[in-house]
């Protein structure tokens, strides 16, 4: 297995790790009090560390890919897949806390498993189709949104607001550019699906 491949490989060794960070640990009612009081209060923080170590690594692994000519088969899948399982599972984590709605995710979810098929169809035909830009955008787009949301309790006490939990921020200029960041990754998220699936129909004819 080559460099890029390790990175990538990394990335999603790193997401249960980030998880771990953002949620208290609550099994079958069992609760370590100094574990979660300590995540609770400075978790995110953490997580967010290790969100944007494992972010950078997506653009590592291109570059050293594409410099050294170590572009595999391999490569491609694991650095779709290790994208996803990041950004999906710490939106998830975000839904639990409270942060995020559901419905939202849900679309995010449904335009991964759309332009995935898409693609299964496309290589059940011999063909491949490319990452486009406008998919690389939503995915920077994505990962600056969560990125802010895992800072949001740091800045609310910067800012003299003071953070209770993501279930009762309010309505504040703080929480509302986060918003406005996860609303934009949305919209990005639903152009760019629409663009794979415009460009891709032909695969889906017959």
């Amino acid at each position: 297995m080559n460099l890029p491949n390790k990175l990538s490989l990394m990335r999603i060794i790193l997401v249960p790790v980030t998880v771990l960070f953002m949620l208290p640990i609550n099994i079958f009612g069992w609760q370590p009090e100094g574990w979660n009081t300590f995540i609770n209060n400075n978790g995110m923080i953490v997580a967010a560390i290790i969100f944007i170590i494992a972010s950078l690594t997506d653009t590592a692994d291109g570059m050293i890919a594409r410099k050294y000519n170590l572009i595999t088969d391999l490569g491609k899948f694991l650095d779709s897949l290790a994208d996803k399982i990041l950004v999906i599972s710490v939106m998830i984590a975000f839904v639990e806390l409270g942060r995020i709605s559901a419905w939202m995710l849900v679309i995010i979810i449904l335009r991964e498993f759309a332009v995935s098929g898409l693609r299964m169809i496309a290589a059940a035909k011999n063909e491949v189709i490319a990452a486009r830009m406008i998919g690389k955008v939503k995915t920077v787009t994505q990962m600056i949104a969560v990125i802010y949301l895992m800072f949001e309790p740091l800045l609310l006490k910067i800012s003299g607001i003071g953070f209770t939990g993501y279930s009762s921020l309010g309505i504040n200029a703080v929480t509302i550019i986060g918003d406005v960041l996860f609303g934009i990754s949305v919209v990005m998220t639903v152009i760019s699906g629409a663009d794979y699936l415009i460009k891709g129909k032909k695969y889906l004819k017959g």
